[in-house]
């Protein structure tokens, strides 16, 4: 007995005598200190996410730091259809062009489109109303899925589909005509020959999305809406770039990323059949808050979600910005937001201690 005794009481002065282990963080965000060990555990539960399709996240911080996660055959430079995801880059390219003074917010659309009609609820429209989605247009010519026609004939047959159409300002339904008469807007308005002479011309101006480009259905009739091709860090750049205002100026880039429908009713909002939030609208982009919770004042989250589950955003309340990259199937919307709501805590203490560079 003696003989087992004594082993274990140097075993013991020995335990005594050495510096206390930290505990390791477990499931709550905040018990990471330190940036390194945190995104080590952003790997660990990014790869361990049931999902339905391989994924790419980028996130960039206000200051600068970037966090790159890929799975499976996802990865930074694959090129991806953009579904939704390009009405936030259309929006974008249209505002830096008002902010230039050849539109503004208050342009009609027979101001530079000479076969738009003058009177109406057609010639109340106005540019703010086609950005924000508010403009009475419901329903989407066919031809917008044809690549055979041009894009100016085929925009303008969304006048047939759509008179009457009610007051424009009254109502919020989420359809890709809108977008298709600001574009033409955009290229009668600059004498562009095309909407990809357009988005030529911005590439080369900010030296953005150096390999996109709207080319679905084709680039003769591309939709503005729904019709790019892009990959996550390019994308990545232009968030980081919009976000800083180096693409509109401030008060146009507060004009894009705050609530413009809270007075509309809103008729149409796949936020709210897919997955039950009852979003804003803003110029391009949703506004990720709840008007009847009273969230809606101060910085907010924006985003430009896309049918195929991507989901690029700007988080002005946490200062960072970020593009989940993926193309699922094509009512697969709901399980881009999905995955990152499920990380969204470990994304904001990500976006804090990215802050101090801890």
């Amino acid at each position: 007995m003696k003989r087992l005794l004594l082993p274990a009481l140097m075993l013991a002065g020995l335990m005594t005598s050495l510096p206390a282990l930290s505990a390791a963080p477990g499931g709550n965000p905040a018990d990471f200190k330190r940036l390194a060990d945190l995104e080590a555990e952003m790997v660990k539960r990014l790869a361990a996410v049931r999902t339905d399709t391989d994924f790419t996240l980028m996130l960039k911080s206000a200051n600068g730091h970037v966090f790159h996660y890929s799975r499976g055959e996802s990865g930074a430079d694959v090129s991806y259809e953009s579904a939704s995801t390009s009405k936030m880059v259309a929006a974008a390219v249209i505002l830096r062009l008002v902010e230039q003074g050849k539109l503004s917010l208050d342009s009609h659309p027979q101001a530079v489109i000479p076969q738009w009609p003058t009177t109406g609820n057609l010639g109340a429209i106005e540019l703010r109303q086609l950005l924000d989605y508010t403009s009475g247009l419901k329903k989407n010519p066919p031809c917008s899925n044809i690549g055979k026609l041009d894009f100016e004939t085929c925009a303008l047959r969304t006048l047939s589909y759509n008179n009457p159409s009610p007051e424009p300002g009254r109502q919020f339904y989420y359809d890709s005509s809108h977008l298709q008469i600001a574009g033409l807007m955009a290229v009668k308005a600059t004498g562009a020959a095309s909407w990809q002479q357009v988005f030529d011309d911005f590439r080369k101006d900010t030296g953005l999305f150096k390999t996109a480009t709207y080319d679905l259905p084709s680039t003769n009739n591309p939709r503005l809406a729904g019709g790019m091709h892009w990959n996550a860090t390019e994308y990545l750049e232009f968030l980081d770039a919009l976000y800083h205002g180096k693409v509109i100026g401030q008060p146009l880039l507060d004009k894009m990323t705050h609530p413009q429908t809270l007075k509309a009713t809103t008729i149409y909002s796949p936020a709210e059949a897919r997955i039950q939030k009852n979003w804003p609208y803003g110029l391009g982009v949703w506004i990720e808050c709840e008007p009847q919770k009273g969230n809606c004042t101060g910085p907010q989250k924006v985003s430009s979600p896309g049918a195929y589950g991507a989901y690029p955003f700007m988080d002005f309340r946490h200062e960072y910005v970020g593009i989940l990259a993926r193309q699922g199937g094509v009512k697969t919307f709901n399980k881009g937001y999905e995955l990152l709501s499920s990380q969204e805590a470990w994304l904001q203490r990500w976006a804090e201690l990215a802050k101090t560079g801890s």
